[in-house]
């Protein structure tokens, strides 16, 4: 930490040195770095910083913490013809994302009997956990190539959600260039049964009620209100993302990609390379699986609505959908570069060219999951350059899974839970100890940071009330 030298509001840069080929950037206040254990993701700050074609800055976001290679915030930008694409700069899961729906009704118009019957109507209708699956039909090779093709719109035409759903997704719900003949016999058996589910870990599904309002103008723009209903989801690619990554990492591997890197699991191939491209292809492909998984979630969401509340479909509307484990080639500056994100959202400002044009007048909606006790955020992007146009994902862990493990042992957790006014179901009481509310960063300091160094605003705080998990 005391390398770090203040250069902004909330903004500090780790100098270069030795192999470090650009300066590292890490998004916090004072009050954050006091609180966090740096120096772990610090040293993998600086290991992204020796990749390749890498450009402008090895950058860390508030939730920063200890990674797959690149550390969990990280953001790293590439130059197309010289640089590398890295499995370990997007992640395991990829595409985890998150997506908000929003309701016309106030929380407070559902009774206790109501939310009963909602947050049950959830655990049945949307598998959760390791190894729950749903009961359908399995995809075929003929449908992975449809959704690779078509995006979340390959779900929207099996009937699950509207049209208009797509213009509340990055990228409309479809990252172009996937390609179903890199991807392993194995990687598509996973993920044959998985789409609807969330999984495990930190994913969910969370309902409660917009508690305070920060910018009045963005959200009437979003028709967002104090008190208003919202649903949170949260998952990605499932085991499909998983074995595509690992596919990818074995091959690079094998093929003497880590040679020269300070950590080998930055492996990395050239873009232009055909083991970087065939890896951007299956990216993708895992990309829109995981639009398509949270597309089929959602319909989950406004099938229990109406069984448990009368709520019709389409009164549960999908204002935005992100991804934060994901490499996009995108322009920045005039220029074409490949941009990383793991555990970090885009966050373009008013006026991007590639917003649709619901967004323009505002910039794009950062959703910004909490944890399950205290809050979550919906922000608005301010289009910082210096980040690439990127923002924080989440809270980020405060102590790992098996510390709040330990620190739970013995305790009843869903009554602690509904001591705080939540309501908890899970397939895994284990899950439920990883994910205790203090095993997270307090996310009002977080988004805090990230309103400090003008990479999002805050528009919204959220509420947790009814939360499924894995």
């Amino acid at each position: 930490m005391s390398k770090l030298k203040k250069i902004g509001p909330a903004t500090y840069e780790l100098p270069q040195e030795g192999g470090m080929r650009v300066p590292g950037l890490v998004i916090a206040t004072e009050e954050l770095l006091e609180q966090i254990e740096i120096d772990r993701p610090l040293e993998q700050v600086r290991n992204v910083a020796f990749l390749p074609g890498i450009v402008g800055h090895s950058i860390a976001m508030p939730d920063i913490h200890w990674g797959y290679g690149f550390p969990i915030g990280g953001v790293a930008a590439m130059d197309v013809d010289t640089g590398v694409i890295s499995p370990g700069g997007v992640g395991y899961d990829i595409n985890c994302g998150v997506r908000i729906a929003l309701l016309h009704h106030p929380y407070s118009h559902f009774d206790e009997r109501a939310r009963g019957a909602l947050i049950r109507a959830l655990f049945d209708k949307i598998p959760s956990g390791v190894g729950h699956e749903h009961k359908g039909a399995a995809l075929t090779d003929s449908d992975y190539r449809q959704i690779f093709e078509k995006g979340a719109k390959w779900s929207i035409e099996q009937g699950y959600g509207f049209e208009e759903d797509l213009e509340h997704m990055e990228s409309h719900g479809c990252i172009e260039g996937a390609n179903l003949d890199v991807i392993s016999r194995v990687a598509r058996d996973r993920g044959r049964r998985q789409l609807g589910s969330i999984g495990s870990g930190n994913h969910f599904v969370e309902i409660g009620s917009v508690q305070k309002i920060f910018s009045q103008e963005t959200a009437k723009e979003w028709n967002v209100f104090e008190g208003q209903t919202y649903v949170l989801i949260h998952s990605g690619s499932r085991g499909f993302g998983h074995q595509i990554c690992q596919d990818t990492l074995d091959d690079f591997m094998k093929k003497g990609f880590a040679e020269g890197l300070p950590d080998k699991q930055l492996v990395a191939a050239p873009i232009n390379s055909p083991e970087g491209r065939a890896y951007f292809q299956a990216m993708s492909g895992a990309a829109n699986y995981a639009f398509n998984n949270r597309q089929q979630i959602l319909a989950g969401v406004r099938d229990a609505f109406h069984q448990a509340c009368g709520v019709a479909p389409r009164d549960v509307r999908l204002l935005y959908d992100v991804c934060h484990n994901i490499a996009k080639f995108e322009e920045h500056n005039g220029r074409k570069l490949c941009v990383h994100r793991k555990g970090a959202t885009r966050a373009y400002g008013k006026g991007a060219r590639e917003l649709s044009k619901l967004f323009k007048n505002t910039g794009q909606p950062v959703l910004v999951p909490g944890d399950m006790g205290r809050a979550s955020y919906l922000m608005v992007g301010l289009g910082n350059p210096l980040t690439w146009c990127s923002a924080c994902h989440g809270a980020g862990r405060f102590r790992s899974r098996i510390k709040s493990m330990d620190a739970w042992k013995g305790k009843d957790l869903f009554a602690h839970m509904r001591s705080q006014g939540v309501q908890v179901m899970a397939s895994s009481k284990r899950t439920v100890a990883e994910e205790m509310p203090d095993a997270y960063k307090d996310v009002d300091i977080v988004c805090a940071a990230t309103e400090e160094a003008a990479l999002a605003g805050r528009v919204a705080r959220l509420k947790p009330s009814l939360v499924i998990k894995g």
